[in-house]
């Protein structure tokens, strides 16, 4: 191919390398220049054109994409007519895309002039996604170079499409555990399988112990999957889950996967059926190794215990929402006090933090328990700024204004975990309308937090406010939307739950109608 600028009247019939404006209109980049074209640019004043010019045993850009992409879109892929050298390839279903690294490298090696990219191996894709694409360089290239790339593309991409399976979903459960939590982990694991392609699906639950889940799955013969999620997280390969499915005849092929969120994966088999014990991080509908595996098997491919030992090249998956790093919280640092008292009680009618509640605010109580604990603590404004900065004030705490309060809670959330000091190693978020909570409460709670993890209060196998959460966790907390607090993620996170039982049901009971109040002023005054 000849490049460069020629005169008008050897430039007919050569491709317009940049776009030029004749005669009122424009002559786009890469147009076979014809007689009007040439006329035109004559007429404006112009005696030469920047063109590229084929030669003898050169393949047009367009040509030269489209026989690369035919010959790299195998089974399940459709290669799209071409267009300014790019030839884009489609799936023809949903499905997972298939990918030959080494024979992409290879196509990729032959000149620079010849690129084929793709999604990244494994990738799902939906039924009319562009899965790859191939971009020809320079105007025009060597048929013979485009005809080897051609040869090495040959069955470097398929599509390996999602199928319809029956599955077969288990949930342990121990004493105290939510029936929320159970239900949404449903809803959540179901739905990722009608995403798929669900044939059928069917919900057992039993008790978390070996024996028990054992004769659970000696029932899913039915099935062409097995899912288990347990009441605890798996640790060792002698634990309920591992030991349950060998017991009813199944084998462990890898317990824990290099990818976070999903490290605690248990992949067995019991004969040809795939049995999956859930990471806890499944509960929640945030993207992490569990769809990796699941996607796979849907697809129809089989998944080794060497498949998922190659999986931390991009384990560490950057399109979730991490807590900071975990080892450790800030060595020795407080547990600190984030106090949510920014609403509109709106069902109450007037201010309810600063209702009378035997002689005294309901916040001033609040703040008169943790001040007793000992706590640090910061008090989150929002509806009647000035009124609630001033009780907090004669406790000596520090307030801090949620300026987007009117959103929801998690708004005053974020404004208190924005404002939460470097040195904290936990906050214990508590609603500013729960009088009921005592100094001790908030001391046992606070202890749980010290180990970085999420501390929540239980009281006849009910989980309550507040809660404490370690720092690792803070990033997550002000990324919450609308009108919920930290609750929203205790499914995400269930893992690292720690319940603290309280003997008191304190923990339920807050102050949102006059009848709450009439109620903590028999009880408390």
């Amino acid at each position: 191919m000849k490049f460069g600028p020629v005169p008008l009247e050897r430039a007919e019939g050569a491709c317009l390398a940049h776009a030029v404006h004749v005669g009122g209109r424009r002559i786009a980049k890469g147009k076979r220049l014809d007689a009007a074209d040439i006329a035109d640019a004559r007429a404006a004043g112009l005696s030469e054109l920047v063109v590229a010019a084929l030669e003898s045993g050169d393949l047009h850009e367009d040509s030269a994409a489209a026989m690369l992409a035919v010959a790299s879109a195998g089974s399940g892929l459709t290669a799209q007519p071409p267009a300014h050298g790019r030839a884009n390839i489609i799936a023809d279903a949903a499905g997972l895309l298939v990918v030959d690294v080494a024979a992409v490298d290879a196509v990729n090696a032959h000149d620079e002039g010849v690129t084929l990219g793709t999604l990244a191996p494994f990738a799902p894709a939906a039924q009319g996604e562009i899965v790859a694409t191939v971009k020809i360089i320079p105007f025009a290239i060597p048929e013979a170079l485009v005809q080897s790339a051609a040869a090495s593309a040959e069955g470097v991409l398929r599509l390996a499409p999602f199928g319809s399976l029956r599955a077969a979903f288990i949930q342990t459960t121990l004493p105290g555990t939510p029936a929320k939590l159970l239900a949404k982990t449903a809803e959540v694991t179901e739905a990722r399988c009608a995403a798929l392609g669900l044939a059928a699906w069917r919900e057992m639950r039993c008790a978390h112990t070996a024996d028990a889940l054992a004769d659970v799955l000696a029932e899913t013969a039915d099935a062409d999957l097995v899912l288990i999620s347990g009441a605890s997280a798996i640790s060792d390969r002698r634990d309920v889950i591992p030991a349950a499915i060998e017991r009813a005849g199944g084998g462990v092929l890898r317990l824990g996967m290099p990818v976070d969120p999903g490290n605690l994966l248990c992949l067995a088999r019991i004969g040809t059926r795939p049995v999956i014990g859930l990471p806890g991080c499944a509960r929640s509908p945030r993207r992490n190794g569990f769809d990796w595996v699941l996607e796979r098997l849907w697809a129809g491919l089989d998944v080794t215990g060497t498949d998922i030992a190659r999986m931390g090249a991009g384990g560490l998956l950057a399109d979730v929402p991490r807590p900071e790093p975990r080892p450790k919280p800030a060595a020795g640092g407080p547990v600190g006090a984030i106090v949510l008292a920014g609403g509109r009680s709106v069902r109450m009618g007037a201010n309810k933090l600063l209702a009378d509640l035997g002689g005294k605010p309901v916040l001033a109580h609040v703040l008169g328990a943790l001040r007793a604990a000992g706590l640090p603590a910061i008090v989150v404004t929002g509806h009647a700024e000035a009124e609630i900065a001033a009780t907090a004030a004669q406790f000596g705490f520090p307030s801090v204004h949620a300026a987007r309060y009117a959103e929801g809670l998690s708004r005053s959330l974020a404004a208190g975990i924005a404002a939460a000091p470097a040195d904290w190693s936990a906050a214990l978020v508590l609603l500013g309308d729960m009088p009921g909570v005592t100094a001790e409460h908030i001391e046992t709670l606070a202890a749980a937090a010290g180990a970085g993890r999420i501390a929540v209060p239980v009281h006849d196998g009910k989980r309550g406010n507040p809660v404490a959460w370690g720092r690792r966790y803070f990033t997550r907390l002000r990324g919450i939307d609308g009108d919920v607090g930290g609750k929203a993620l205790l499914a995400e996170f269930a893992d690292d739950i720690v319940e603290v039982p309280l003997e008191s049901d304190a923990i339920f009971m807050d102050v949102d109608t006059p009848e709450a109040l009439a109620a903590a002023r028999s009880r408390y005054i």
